[in-house]
């Protein structure tokens, strides 16, 4: 990076960073979250509207019920996501993205433009 990217950063980076800090740091933790395959998506799918599960589950090609269950699950757990049972027979799931996770998008929809707007023609990020 040069240094004309780095007056952006508001932390300066120890040298070397040490890996305790790396496992600690909420930008490593976040990217790691949102960096599997499925994370992203369903944010940007659940930033849209409301999703019953099988919406969720048709609208993404290639993702298994438990990939989509355990992703739910942790993205819930992290507070991004929030699930309500209505009480019908059989019982609806509801999912949607909470204030944290509406608060998301905006910064999400960032690196989507910039990847678009970076991206050569073979597909990769770069020129």
């Amino acid at each position: 990076m040069s240094a004309t990217h780095t007056s952006v950063l508001t932390h300066e980076l120890p040298r070397p960073v040490p890996q305790d800090e790396l496992d600690a740091c909420p930008v490593s933790t976040l990217f790691r979250r949102l960096g599997d395959r499925w994370s992203m998506l369903l944010i940007i799918l659940l930033g849209q509207r409301t999703h019953r599960y099988n919406e969720l589950h048709r609208a993404i090609d290639g993702i298994s019920q438990r990939m989509l269950t355990r992703t739910l699950r942790i993205l819930e757990t992290d507070g991004l996501v929030r699930r309500t049972v209505h009480p019908t027979n059989p019982p609806s799931v509801e999912y949607d993205l909470t204030d944290l996770g509406r608060s998301l998008l905006v910064p999400v929809s960032a690196l989507a433009d910039w990847a678009v707007a970076h991206q050569n023609p073979s597909g990769t990020c770069g020129t």
